[in-house]
């Protein structure tokens, strides 16, 4: 597993919001719900979407990636003012602060102000993100735009946003999360300023072989002699590449890894964190406490009821 990976396979926010939205001019939506990462694909129509580059036009294809805690616009024009707020929570007012959510709901996960509405959206949003996937959108401004995303995946995910089956969150969580993973590879591969430096490190046989193990090894006793060894390299030259490429030393960026993996895990709410400690390579639930104190401010079992809290 890495981190785009982490998205995909490891622990990672359950029970994403999604939605089909359908609208026909005039219309306006201010999103002010500051989550994490909402996906916004343009399935039909055009739309004008405005963050903090400005006003970018959308047309059928495009992908929006918007990172919170940002605020920004979806409208049928950029003059168009906001008829329809989105609040933390999902919470859907107009500009008096009334609801809105019933009035405009349209079918199953489908909502808008008009049944057949040209401009036709995917919206998904995190409303939880995990330490994991945080490494990999960390890197990511605060709004990005894909132009003309080929992906299958579109289609699949708006055939099954409105349908109401058993097992329907899990599919539709699944489907967003490889839509995201995918246009996430597409940014990465095609702009090295926006990537994160391991993800370009993995161009190097050397480096990107010692990123791959830590990855996909983390309860491995690794040390820089053992990791170099495995890589084919001398300590020096591993710690002296990797630390060039990466941008820290193989250790510490072993260390940020297991904490992340270990966050993650805890926020299941399952594990005990001595069995956590095992599978991220500490020796105890004490070492993996004292570590995770370090980097978090809090201990395990603290940090494992606020995520339950929150």
């Amino acid at each position: 597993m890495d981190d785009l990976g982490g998205l995909l396979d490891g622990p990672r926010a359950r029970g994403a919001f999604l939605l089909h939205a359908v609208f026909a001019p005039p219309w306006s939506i201010r999103v002010e719900d500051e989550a994490p990462l909402t996906v916004v694909v343009q399935l039909q129509g055009t739309a004008t979407f405005t963050g903090s580059e400005g006003a970018v036009p959308l047309a059928a294809g495009d992908v929006v990636l918007a990172r919170g805690p940002a605020h920004y616009s979806l409208a049928d024009s950029s003059g168009t003012p906001p008829d329809i707020r989105i609040l933390p929570g999902q919470v859907c007012v107009d500009p008096h602060g009334h609801l809105l959510a019933e009035s405009m709901t349209l079918g199953v996960r489908t909502w808008g102000n008009a049944a057949t509405g040209d401009a036709q959206m995917l919206i998904g949003t995190y409303e939880r993100a995990t330490e994991v996937g945080a490494r990999a959108l960390s890197h990511l401004p605060s709004d990005l735009v894909v132009r003309g995303l080929d992906s299958p995946l579109v289609g699949l995910l708006a055939a099954e946003v409105s349908r109401d089956a058993p097992g329907q969150e899990a599919v539709l969580d699944r489907l967003l999360d490889l839509l995201l993973v995918t246009c996430l590879r597409h940014v990465f591969a095609d702009s090295a300023a926006t990537a994160p430096a391991w993800f370009s490190a993995g161009r190097d046989p050397v480096v990107g072989r010692a990123v791959q193990l830590i990855h996909h090894h983390p309860a491995h006793p690794w040390s820089l002699a053992s990791l170099a060894a495995a890589c084919g390299v001398s300590r020096a030259t591993l710690a002296r590449r990797f630390t060039r490429l990466v941008g820290e030393p193989p250790m510490s960026f072993l260390t940020g890894w297991r904490l992340a993996v270990a966050a993650d895990l805890l926020a299941e709410g399952d594990a005990t964190v001595g069995s956590v400690a095992q599978r991220v390579g500490y020796a105890s639930a004490f070492a993996l406490s004292t570590a995770f104190k370090r980097l978090h401010g809090v201990a395990p079992s603290e940090y494992r009821r606020r995520s339950a809290a929150s």
